[in-house]
């Protein structure tokens, strides 16, 4: 298999705005460690949270707690706010672009449908 076409696409999307503004807002968020290690720990327990419930379990209510307050203190923030939703904007391109590519290649990795 050729790789030129995987690595021409990968070009793309280190060119596309998208992906621009989702890094100058990475690295302007990121050089405040304060911020860094909340948005570390918001993202930890976003995933705890998302494992426990797809596995049936009910959320830890301090866990709970913890990332309600976390995303209260972040979301007020507007460069925070606005990376968090670039990177939720990259990953639905991400998500997009796989669903793209194993559909090709006839493979059902359970990927929602495309939303146009």
């Amino acid at each position: 298999m050729d790789y030129s076409q995987a690595h021409l696409l990968a070009r793309a999307i280190r060119e596309s705005q998208e992906y621009k503004t989702y890094h100058q807002l990475k690295e302007l968020v990121m050089a405040d460690e304060t911020q860094a290690a909340l948005i570390r720990e918001y993202k930890k327990l976003q995933v705890s949270l998302s494992m426990a419930a797809m596995s049936g379990q009910s959320p830890n209510t301090e866990d709970m707690q913890r990332f309600s307050g976390i995303n209260a203190l972040l979301f007020s923030k507007t460069e925070v706010k606005d990376y968090l939703l670039a990177e939720m904007q990259m990953q639905k391109t991400l998500s997009d672009i796989l669903k793209i590519v194993t559909d090709a290649a006839d493979i059902d990795m359970g990927i929602p449908e495309l939303s146009q």
